[in-house]
């Protein structure tokens, strides 16, 4: 990591703002050629995270912004080594212009996620705060935002340390005894640690039982939005989205496919789908339709089943019903509340709300439901796991330790259960990036955006 990268770290549209971010080891010195202080000194005899007011030019002098500079020393600076920033108005023909000179001084492009990268392999965070920093940036929600801040500062390390540590102590202890058999140091017995391993054991799986609820912080609950035709599904959709995303007909069967949009119910992020209505139907188009639309709600976690509260509910509508109450959560909704003619709703155990998708009647109730359904575990903010591979790395450690625990209570040699120990700090090595693959950190560091 030798070189110096460069990229633009705020977005490609008009604003107010855009910066230029540097790093390496000639980052300081490119902002010297690049900088002109308005008090006539250059970058280099200003301390560090300080806002520099003076001209950004290019590699011929010529001024392409009035802006602000700043600059931190390795290895006080994000990424660790020596940083510079230009903080100009936010022009994209600007920032191209400046960051081609940057260039031209012998920078090169930063790949994506790669400031964050340096960060990370130069000990500034572990791995479960760098990927914190993506889901910060992706958050959707105010929960899922603050889950992310808390584990950017370490909160999912700080959980698993104390783990590691006693770990390390047992196997340093038998390690101690093993090797120095002569010297003063209290006997190993498995026994005195079966307090520790318990600990971990309950740590990790309530560690673990958070991931369910955290995938659906970062990606999104999967629901369905399921009934007959012309039942309000598709007028229930553009009500929780605020506009019209739907094509909205008086004419039973107009969605013939399905449509999925994000859509935020207070707390709960929802992959919403409007599926096409389910009827029997001769019409080919219209069966494609209603077969994707018996799929999604067999997949959805969450299937909301309109009925037409202007009409009796036929048939149709009650064998929905049934399957919906099939699924691991659904709730009934009695739509076109506003018409003024509802009719008593189908006797079921599912919640229930009216609903009107004109005027916004029971769309309160509607997420109060669904929140209740799908509450935030009750752990700190940050010790909420939001990915696979940190849910994947915390399952081997538990199996782990379980296995020791196992191994100790049917009298296994300490040797045995020792392997199992370790076997579990690999597995939290792994999940804070002490110990990880540099396939896997690639991998993780893809996804970021350019800049970060």
């Amino acid at each position: 990591m030798s070189d110096t990268i460069a990229a633009v770290a705020t977005g490609a549209q008009v604003a107010a703002i855009g910066i230029i971010r540097l790093s390496g080891a000639a980052a300081i010195a490119i902002a010297d050629r690049l900088f002109r202080p308005a008090a006539g000194k250059s970058m280099a005899d200003y301390g560090d995270r300080r806002l520099v007011y003076g001209r950004l030019i290019d590699c011929a002098g010529e001024t392409l912004d009035l802006c602000l500079c700043t600059i931190s020393r390795a290895p006080n600076s994000y990424t660790g080594e020596d940083t510079a920033e230009f903080q100009c108005h936010g022009s994209p023909t600007v920032l191209r212009a400046a960051l081609e000179a940057c260039f031209a001084c012998g920078a090169r492009q930063a790949l994506p996620g790669e400031f964050t990268k340096r960060a990370f392999l130069n000990g500034r965070m572990e791995l479960t705060a760098a990927e914190a920093v993506a889901d910060l940036i992706d958050a959707e929600t105010v929960e899922s935002a603050k889950n992310a801040a808390a584990q950017l500062s370490g909160a999912i390390a700080d959980k698993t340390a104390s783990i590691y540590s006693d770990l390390t102590d047992i196997s340093a202890h038998y390690h101690a005894v093993l090797d120095y058999p002569d010297e003063d140091i209290e006997d190993f017995r498995l026994e005195n640690y079966k307090a520790q391993l318990q600990a971990a054991d309950t740590a990790l799986h309530t560690l673990l039982k958070s991931f369910d609820r955290g995938r659906h912080l970062t990606a999104g609950l999967p629901a369905a939005i399921v009934g007959r035709p012309n039942a309000g599904k598709s007028s229930l959709l553009n009500a929780l989205l605020g506009y019209e995303r739907a094509i909205v007909t008086s004419v039973p069967g107009t969605t013939r496919d399905t449509i999925e949009e994000k859509v935020r119910l207070g707390s709960v992020l929802l992959r919403l789908t409007d599926t096409a209505g389910i009827r029997d139907t001769d019409d080919t188009v219209e069966r494609l339709g209603v077969e994707r639309s018996r799929l999604a709600m067999e997949r959805a976690e969450l299937v909301i089943a309109v009925i037409d509260g202007s009409e009796e509910p036929t048939g149709e509508d009650l064998a929905i019903l049934r399957a919906a109450e099939q699924r691991p959560h659904a709730v009934l909704v009695i739509s076109k509340a506003d018409l003024g003619q509802e009719r008593p709703a189908p006797e079921t155990s599912l919640p229930t709300v009216s609903v009107s998708s004109v005027t916004g009647q029971g769309l309160d109730e509607l997420e109060r439901v669904v929140k209740a359904m799908f509450p935030l575990p009750p752990v700190p903010a940050g010790q909420i796991l939001t990915n696979a591979r940190q849910a994947e790395a915390v399952s081997r450690a538990l199996e782990s330790i379980r296995a020791a625990r196992q191994a100790m209570e049917t009298g296994c040699t300490p040797d045995i259960v020792l392997t199992e120990t370790e076997t579990a700090m690999a597995a939290l090595g792994e999940l804070t990036g002490s110990c990880v693959r540099e396939d896997v950190t690639n991998r993780i560091f893809a996804r970021f955006c350019v800049g970060k």
